[in-house]
């Protein structure tokens, strides 16, 4: 230990003051020069991090989210709970004040309201909501979804392979460029090499486009038609006050109501998630590529 007083050894610029006007790097205080630790072996933390960010969807910030390998709580809320129960919920809603205007305002006198005959027939007006809501809910459902990919709201499903049966494939628009939109707002016409998608003689590629998208929810609408329309038209028959030729007449009040709020929020129950669900596989094949 030093002394009370006593002088401290010189330092390296006080022995060579030469060296502090040299173009080298200058030269720490041998008092105050701190060891340095080597760090060039593998940083275990930032591996750690990016199995992490794989899991979880997250990438550099930019696009999409990465698919996921599995169900994860948020899209099992985003498919069924958001596009399942809120859509029947929604839909359910909107039809009921539909029907309550639609039999409401007019005169049911002059044009009573039945199961089957024109004008005002209970069976027809199921039969064009339920191709109206799907066809509808179709394109709602292509723009909603690729809003919320491009936003990094949802991640794509990426655990289900492509199928190899041409229908399907087809269907799910696999043999050419991606429909989905390439930003929230501008839908994609073209794909990254430049190929325009497959196209409807004599329309251009957006018309054809649309076209395209129109035939394929009318494709679903078909099935849904089949379990829902049969089930629908008998519900309403205890209902109403039989006439000839097997009809039956209802008043403007409740039962027409209650017929299209039951209707439209079982198909918005069962088809909005089926929905969701090809456009979250779909951009999970787009990411796959």
């Amino acid at each position: 230990m030093l002394e009370k007083g006593h002088p401290s050894s010189p330092t390296v610029i006080e022995l060579y003051p030469d060296l502090e006007a040299s173009n080298g790097p200058p030269l720490a205080d041998n008092a105050t020069a701190t060891p340095q630790i080597a760090t060039d072996g593998p940083n275990f933390t930032d591996a750690n991090t990016a199995a992490q960010d794989d899991e979880d969807g997250r990438d550099d910030g930019q696009g999409p989210l990465l698919p996921s390998k599995s169900w994860t709580a948020h899209q099992l809320f985003y498919v069924f709970g958001i596009d399942g129960i809120g859509a029947m919920i929604l839909s359910g809603g909107v039809n009921f004040a539909i029907a309550y205007v639609m039999y409401t305002t007019q005169d049911t006198v002059k044009n009573p309201i039945r199961l089957f005959s024109f004008p005002n027939t209970l069976a027809g007006d199921a039969a064009v909501t339920v191709i109206i809501q799907c066809l509808l809910t179709w394109f709602v459902e292509w723009g909603l979804v690729a809003y919320d990919l491009s936003n990094r709201s949802v991640q794509p499903i990426g655990f289900l392979s492509e199928p190899r049966n041409r229908w399907v494939r087809w269907y799910f628009f696999l043999d050419g460029p991606s429909p989905l939109p390439t930003s929230a707002s501008t839908p994609t016409t073209a794909g990254d090499d430049g190929e325009e998608p497959a196209s409807t003689p004599g329309l251009p590629p957006f018309l054809s486009l649309v076209v395209n998208q129109a035939i394929r929810g009318f494709a679903l609408c078909i099935p849904a038609f089949l379990l829902l329309w049969p089930i629908s038209v008998a519900a309403m028959i205890p209902f109403g006050k039989p006439q000839p030729h097997h009809d039956y007449l209802y008043t403007d009040r409740w039962a027409p109501q209650v017929l299209k709020l039951a209707l439209g929020g079982m198909l918005g129950l069962l088809t909005t998630p089926l929905m969701a669900m090809f456009w979250l596989v779909r951009a999970g094949w787009d990411a796959a590529e």
